[in-house]
């Protein structure tokens, strides 16, 4: 028997809740908020401090906090992608 679209909806609805509580109280007191795959001020963080920590090891001519920069600009830049695909094991 197929299911109604009301059984649809509350299935949606707690799937969002859970997913992203933040976003799913937002969105019930009519003022929404971006969605967690569109927060991006952590990642934004990171990537300054990637930067800097390059720079200065440019001007340094430190190996290693070249190596460290590149490296945490390379994890930053990929958190930036909002479609990544969460890698929980299951496909």
């Amino acid at each position: 028997m197929p299911q109604s679209d009301d059984e649809r909806l509350v299935a949606l609805e707690a799937r969002m809740r859970r997913d992203d509580p933040r976003f799913a109280r937002a969105l019930g007191a009519g003022r929404p908020a971006r969605p967690r795959e569109y927060r991006r001020t952590g990642v934004w963080c990171m990537l300054a401090v990637a930067v800097a920590v390059l720079v200065t090891g440019i001007v340094l001519a430190d190996g290693l906090l070249i190596a460290t920069g590149l490296v945490l600009a390379g994890i930053a830049v990929e958190l930036c992608d909002p479609h990544r695909v969460r890698r929980t094991g299951r496909r």
